[in-house]
């Protein structure tokens, strides 16, 4: 029998002898560590990253970086020490930039990678805890529960209704039920090992306890890792577009220099320097770095994302996000608080209002004014204990010390779903306080909650042996179950009457924006039940819990921006239609035309019937995670971007099926977060928002820097083309050039990719995924100011060459300023769509020092006497810096003033 198998047919006696571990204490943190020194983080081993070395040679592979340092060696050989030390100085500085930039953009990803780790609930120390994953060793004990990704392989030691789904290990497509009985056999197929879990498969129903028996490169998805070692690496649409363009670019590009060269050459200019000038031309004009500058972008927009609470799982979602034209919201937890409080209680056919808020188990019971004690009321106090002990969540004490006078101040902190967690703090105000009130009771056997029953029952027992089955669930749906109600204390018929009765009730309460539960009871009297149909039938139904999840103060303003930003808002939730409705009026979603309609009206309509209707709906209530997948591909029919929000394990198909998939990053499970593009780390509407105001904003600046350099690029080639065609001498040497390109296109360009979002970002509607990097007049402003650029600094250059013939390093040395500064000047034009006096040049510092860096260093290779020679500059006085400054000015101030009559185009969604 091989090592693994043994632990199928071990009892717990011989597990917890050879892991050496108390199950009910688990492992102590410091044996955990010592563990953990020995076989190592539970983590499967990933592709060799480049090492900071293997970046750095890199940039040297460039194949015209290697042509521009084989021309440098053939000006060393030809003597031109001074020219050919200076070239290799500039591309090492230019390496070094590079690899600078690619390392932050690695680690930035790596951080990412860390922040998105998944997490397991362990005990440690005698207490449940939440750990990263990759802390797990052989011997913890590990909590699974429905939508967890199984963090380790393990040995089931305790199960109730317990399946997981193991497709992606054994190709099973159907869920395994799981066992916590001993498997006896030499070789077991994986799928036949039905006492273990899995790494990486996911618990699609119910609960369990394993024992970790193997972690990280041990696991059976480990040994698959050990023949399968790749990484993903998943280009963006517009990384894609831009090679494409890289290409054309290059080809264009060479040509041109080829005309220059060969032009040059007939011209009379010496071979070698004509071959030099074209070398650095061609390295100056292509723009090879674009699509790593795209990375770096995305990279760091990421990071400020995360700042934000958005974390971004896949690279492609941040330009994505620029698109999204529908966002379809989770209410609980999204656009609400998530801090359930159960406010109306209605037993015995009243209705008792209840005070306090929140987790703190302060309040009252009263009906009409007067005071309800729940000990004088069976039905109250009946309800209560249901309340209590169908219930999984904890309430947790917890105590500070605060202010000057350290006074210690008691806070409620709860573990568990904020659901269950109001119906302990109800519980807790009729002086039924779980922890002390449970030692009364024992549970014996549950049937946890899942969306298909829409129900979770509990068999208990007294400890004077008394036992009953405890129900809670969808009024609706539970009273379909019940032939009897608690009243007076006793149970009596449930007439049709009353049924009526109660449903109206529930209807009223739901019109206050309540969610409603009921809650029932039956006793118990036969052996331990092995389904839930066995017990969750012939019920005394005892009354209704109202509670409320108020909204989230930032929403409504959230979604007031996304209106204004042409975006849609959906709501879907679950819960009853009068009680969505109420909270998408108070939110602004729903308006006077919108349709809201609920999982039976998805129900009977055909597809082209929702499909056409879809685009009205604002409100879906009372809906199955699977009408999810239908209302996103309705919508993507309608031609939208969809962001689809989720948590549970359902919800998976949905949210990869969107555009934009986000997951919960509080209460969503693992299998909703591997199936998301991006995890919301508060759980919160607004941050949604702001996500999309950032994604639009990263692909606003990645426009501005393409525009930026290839504009730049373009006047740099026209000043050589036109130069060459017109016999003119050269207006540029190629140390300048290198210089152009290392110093003004690298530096301004990249605080370009920090620029502040501009104030309309979140008032225009959504641009097209189709749309080309060059619409919305980008293409043109790309040809008309490299034109511009171009004509003015060689007008500069032929107008100083021809007042003194003689000194063409004069003429040289005032192209060269004025191709500077033109694109340094240039460069805040394209911060706005519109006019370059549209916005304040100052509210980007970034690129202010920046501009300042390359206007100082182009101070120093004018006026500093060592690099005169190198640079093969000279001093200019205030006569030659009058024509520099204008000719590097008029451009864009030309083309701002034809800006500022120049109606601004939009982008508008199909």
């Amino acid at each position: 029998m091989s090592e693994d198998n043994r632990y199928l047919e071990w009892d717990m006696e011989q597990l917890v002898t050879y892991f050496e571990v108390d199950p009910a204490k688990g492992l102590t943190e410091e044996e955990a560590e010592k563990r953990k020194r020995k076989v190592g983080p539970n983590r499967l081993a990933e592709g060799k990253s480049l090492s900071p070395l293997a970046l750095l040679l890199n940039q040297f592979k460039d194949f015209m970086m290697l042509v521009l340092l084989a021309a440098t060696l053939v000006s060393g050989l030809l003597g031109e020490y001074t020219d050919a030390i200076a070239i290799v100085a500039i591309v090492v500085l230019n390496a070094v930039l590079g690899f600078i930039q690619e390392f932050r953009a690695e680690k930035s990803l790596v951080a990412l990678k860390e922040m998105s780790a998944p997490m397991a609930k362990v005990k440690r120390n005698g207490a449940w805890t939440r750990i990263p994953a990759a802390d797990l060793v052989p011997g913890d004990i590990v909590s699974l529960e429905s939508g967890d990704r199984v963090p380790a392989d393990l040995r089931l030691i305790r199960v109730d209704n317990l399946y997981i789904e193991e497709s992606a290990l054994t190709g099973e497509s159907v869920p395994v039920a799981k066992t916590d009985a001993r498997i006896a056999g030499q070789e077991i197929p994986l799928g036949d090992q039905k006492n273990k879990g899995f790494l990486g498969t996911m618990v699609v129903r119910g609960t369990g306890i394993g024992l970790v028996v193997s972690t990280g490169m041990d696991t059976e998805m480990g040994k698959i890792a050990h023949l399968i070692q790749s990484t993903e690496s998943v280009q963006t649409p517009l990384q894609n577009r831009l090679e494409q363009l890289g290409k054309v670019l290059i080809v264009v590009s060479l040509f041109l220099t080829a005309v220059v060269v060969l032009t040059g050459i007939a011209h009379g200019h010496e071979a070698y320097k004509m071959f030099l000038a074209g070398v650095s031309l061609a390295v100056a004009a292509i723009p090879e770095g674009l699509p790593a500058i795209v990375t770096i972008a995305l990279a760091l927009g990421v990071q400020r994302m995360i700042r934000r609470r958005a974390i971004v799982r896949k690279l492609p979602s941040v330009e994505t996000l620029g698109c999204a034209s529908v966002i379809c919201s989770d209410k609980t937890g999204t656009l609400t608080q998530n801090r359930m409080t159960v406010t109306h209680v209605w037993v015995d056919q009243r209705q008792i209002q209840v005070s306090g808020s929140g987790h703190v188990p302060e309040g009252e019971f009263t009906d009409g004014g007067r005071k309800v004690t729940p000990q004088n009321n069976a039905c109250l106090q009946r309800l209560l204990e249901i309340a209590v002990l169908c219930n999984n969540a904890e309430l947790i004490k917890e105590s500070q010390r605060e202010g000057k006078l350290r006074r210690k101040k008691e806070n409620w902190r709860l573990d568990g779903d904020p659901t269950e967690g109001a119906l302990l703090v109800l519980g807790a105000k009729g002086n039924m306080f779980s922890d002390s009130f449970r030692k009364q009771w024992k549970r014996i056997k549950e049937f946890p909650f899942d969306s298909s029953r829409k129900m979770m029952s509990v068999l208990v027992e007294s400890t004077k042996g008394k036992r009953v089955v405890m129900t809670k669930g969808a009024p609706d749906v539970l009273l379909n179950r019940c032939t009897h109600i608690l009243k007076g204390g006793k149970p009596v018929p449930l007439t049709e009457t009353m049924r009526k009765k109660i449903l109206a009730d529930n209807d009223q309460l739901a019109a206050l924006a309540l969610r409603n539960l009921g809650l029932a009871y039956r006793d118990w009297r036969g052996a331990e039940p092995e389904r839930e149909s066995h017990v969750e039938k012939d019920l005394v139904f005892v009354g209704l819990t109202g509670m409320i999840d108020p909204p989230r103060e930032e929403v409504k303003e959230a979604i007031s921006i996304c209106r204004r930003a042409g975006i849609r808002t959906v709501m879907i939730t679950g819960d009853h239609q009068t009680t969505a409705v109420a909270i998408a009026r108070k939110l602004g979603i729903l308006t006077k035309k919108g349709l809201t309609v609920n999982g039976n009206d998805i129900q009977k309509m055909s597809d082209e019937d929702f499909e056409q209707k879809a685009k009205d709906i604002q409100v879906y209530a009372r809906v199955s995670p699977e009408h999810k997948l239908k209302i996103v591909k309705a919508l993507q029919k309608e031609g939208h971007v969809v962001a689809m929000t989720g948590d549970g394990v359902n919800d998976a198909p949905a949210i990869k099926a969107s555009d934009i998939g986000i997951a919960m990053g509080i209460t969503g499970t693992d299998v909703s977060k591997e199936a998301s593009s991006l995890v919301l780390s508060d759980d919160n509407f607004a941050t949604i928002v702001s996500a999309i105001e950032e994604g639009r904003s990263i692909y606003d600046n990645i426009r501005k820097f393409i525009c930026y350099l290839l504009a730049s690029n373009v006047g740099e080639i026209l000043v050589m083309f036109l130069a060459m065609l017109a016999g003119m001498p050269l207006p540029l040497v190629p140390i300048q050039i290198l210089w152009v390109n290392l110093v003004t296109d690298g530096l301004p360009a990249m605080a370009l990719g920090v620029d502040p979002a501009e104030e309309d970002t979140m008032d225009r509607p959504p641009r097209n995924s189709r749309e080309s990097i060059f619409a919305r007049g980008v293409g043109w402003k790309i040809v008309t100011r490299g034109l511009l650029i171009g004509c003015f600094t060689l007008m500069a250059f032929w107008i100083s060459y021809n007042e003194t013939p003689d000194d063409l390093v004069r003429a040289q040395t005032i192209a060269f300023s004025t191709l500077v500064l033109a694109q340094l000047i240039y460069v805040f034009d394209c911060r706005s769509k519109q006019s370059v006096f549209h916005r304040n040049p100052l509210n980007n510092v970034s690129l202010v020092l920046a501009v300042a860096s390359s206007a100082l260093l182009l101070l120093i290779v004018i006026y500093y006497p060592p690099l005169q020679p190198i640079f093969h500059t000279m001093s200019l006085g205030a006569r030659e810096w009058t024509l520099v400054i204008a000719a590097a000015a008029f451009p864009t101030l030309l083309a701002g003033v034809m800006d500022l009559f120049r109606p601004v185009r939009r982008s508008l969604p199909d």
